[in-house]
């Protein structure tokens, strides 16, 4: 895990802390099994990666993304220069990616989401 956020990640990671961003809550630099997700919705099963302008491991990120959907999660990946030029339309992509996904509900028995 990394300690240091990239300023693509500070600039997203300030949209979407302390469930600024649709009231859902995010959290950065998440170990889901053998990878370390930039961002992740656990509620509703939905991780962000910023891909930054040296990223072109595409075989890497297949794998990844197959695991990821395995655990039930769906992927959403913007580049650097996205955040940086259009932070609106990223949001609106992850926007639309939370639209998406299913809000979580109470258990049967009524003792918390599941």
């Amino acid at each position: 895990m990394r300690t240091e956020m990239t300023q693509p990640e500070r600039v997203l990671w300030t949209a979407l802390r302390a469930k600024r961003f649709d009231g859902t809550k995010f959290t950065r630099q998440v170990p889901l099994g053998p990878f370390i997700a930039d961002f992740v919705a656990r509620s509703r099963k939905l991780v962000i990666e910023v891909d930054g302008d040296t990223h072109n491991d595409e075989a890497r990120d297949e794998r990844r993304t197959a695991w990821l959907a395995a655990q039930g999660y769906r992927v959403v990946r913007v580049s650097n220069d996205d955040v940086m030029r259009n932070l609106e339309g990223v949001m609106q992509i992850i926007g639309e990616a939370l639209a998406a996904a299913p809000l979580p509900t109470l258990s049967p028995e009524g003792r918390g989401l599941k």
